[in-house]
C-alpha cells in the first residue's frame, strides 16, 4: 500500500510563498517554516518544529524546508 505524506509544500512561487495542501485540500500559502507549523496545528496534526524534517508527514517540493525565495535558502 502506498502512502504517501499527508502534507505537500509545493515549491517556492515568483510572487513569494510557497502554496500548501493537507490531505489534498490547499490550506494556503506558507512564507516560512512558522506558517506551515500554523497550518499543520490548524489541521490538527503535530506542529512541533522537528515535524518540517518528517518525510512521513511533509512532502517537500521544489527545495526544502529551508528554500523559500524562488530556490534561495530562508535566512530565519
Amino acid at each position: 500500500m502506498d502512502r504517501s505524506p499527508p502534507v505537500i509544500v509545493f515549491p517556492p512561487e515568483s510572487g513569494g510563498g510557497r502554496r500548501v495542501t493537507i490531505r489534498g485540500e490547499a490550506v494556503g500559502t506558507a512564507h516560512g517554516l512558522f506558517d506551515v507549523l500554523e497550518l499543520l496545528h490548524s489541521a490538527g496534526l503535530p506542529a512541533v518544529d522537528t515535524a518540517v524534517d518528517d518525510p512521513e508527514l511533509i512532502e517537500w517540493r521544489g527545495g526544502g524546508p529551508y528554500d523559500w525565495n524562488d530556490g534561495e535558502a530562508d535566512e530565519r
